[in-house]
């Protein structure tokens, strides 16, 4: 059995990884889309593997590690923050609203999915 403490390291190291990948994939001038998606796609997986009860160790690898270290609540706000201080005072409040609502609507879609999943 791996140490708890490895589970959330390796899957750190598996997060930041996707997340960089990620950031760079979605690329775009003027909106952080990048941010955006790691935010919401994160949030999908963090509910799916806490909702279908996949154990302590899945948790640990895939929700503390690898969500922890693939989501940023830090770029988030930096990003929000750099839309206003642009004069880009819409924009700015589209993709906050955007991650949260973005966030929410995937935990529910998580939670309706694993409900499907015969346990």
């Amino acid at each position: 059995m791996v140490p708890d403490l490895w589970l959330v390291g390796l899957g750190g190291i598996v997060g930041a990884l996707l997340r960089h990948l990620t950031t760079i994939r979605l690329a775009s001038e003027g909106f952080p889309t990048g941010t955006l998606a790691v935010n919401v796609v994160g949030s999908f997986v963090l509910g799916f593997v806490t909702f279908l009860d996949s154990g302590n160790q899945v948790v640990l690898f895939v929700g503390t590690g690898a969500c922890g270290s693939y989501t940023t609540f830090s770029a988030f706000s930096f990003d929000t923050v750099r839309l206003w201080e642009e004069d880009e005072q819409v924009r700015a409040g589209a993709f906050a609203v955007g991650n949260l609502l973005g966030s929410i609507a995937a935990i529910a879609l998580a939670w309706a999915l694993a409900s499907l999943v015969p346990v």
